[in-house]
């Protein structure tokens, strides 16, 4: 199950708050605000898809996030790694590294990164 676009944006503020109510999830979007209950009808998709849940106090819900954001994006990554470079991480990464304009720090950076993961999964 996937999030729309409208619906990832949301999750993005429910993420960084961890916890929030209706009034507290408004105030993260920038001007022009949305309407109550178009946020409304998004929070209630994302509960369906199981994204996200809330408890009740009293006639007030707050918001939850079921799913974290790591675990979202990763399954993103994979997904477009298989689906548009045959199932291979490195042409993935030929293509992000080609394709991105990244700095000189940037690249070493990355690789530093990619040193990294090779010696923990070495040990």
């Amino acid at each position: 199950m996937q999030l729309s676009k409208a619906e990832e944006q949301l999750m993005k503020y429910l993420w960084k708050l961890e916890k929030a109510f209706m009034k507290d999830l408004l105030d993260a979007f920038p001007e022009p605000k949305p309407a109550t209950t178009t946020v409304a009808t998004l929070l209630k998709r994302m509960i369906d898809k199981g994204f996200i849940d809330y408890k009740l106090y009293g006639k007030s819900r707050e918001y939850y996030p079921l799913v974290k954001k790591t675990d979202y994006f990763s399954k993103h990554v994979n997904g477009l790694i298989k689906n548009f470079f045959n199932d291979s991480a490195s042409q993935f990464a030929s293509f992000f590294t080609s394709e991105t304009n990244l700095s000189t720090s940037e690249l070493e950076e990355l690789k530093k990164i990619v040193d990294q993961e090779i010696l923990k999964k070495q040990k």
